[in-house]
């Protein structure tokens, strides 16, 4: 189970992850960040602090967007993850194609030298 929680704060978008991205709700994260494109927001941070897990079906949200991220020039970064998570990230080689800093100061840091 998964709740997605999103606010704005000094015009950064801030998606929250928290529990489980699985199979049956990978859906939720997906809904967040189309929501996000769509709406036109050109900074964006994923929380994962409280995310306990993520399964490949959640890893292929954030993949299925790197392309529009490139292209948009949208700053996209993700904060926050426990090791066990960020070792999956790593595994599927993702940690080197999205920006995964260890807290909410390095997210907003990394978007502040991004030019949008």
């Amino acid at each position: 189970m998964v709740e997605i929680r999103k606010s704005l704060e000094d015009e950064k978008y801030i998606i929250e992850v928290i529990g489980e991205v699985d199979a049956s709700s990978f859906i939720h994260l997906d809904t967040a960040i189309e929501e996000a494109f769509s709406e036109g927001r050109e900074k964006i941070m994923v929380d994962l602090t409280r995310l306990t897990y993520i399964s490949s079906a959640g890893l292929g949200v954030f993949m299925s967007y790197l392309q529009e991220i490139k292209t948009k020039n949208i700053g996209f970064v993700l904060f926050g993850p426990d090791p066990k998570v960020k070792g999956t990230f790593s595994i599927l080689g993702l940690d080197q194609l999205v920006t995964i800093v260890d807290n909410q100061d390095q997210a907003k840091a990394f978007l502040d030298g991004i030019s949008a």
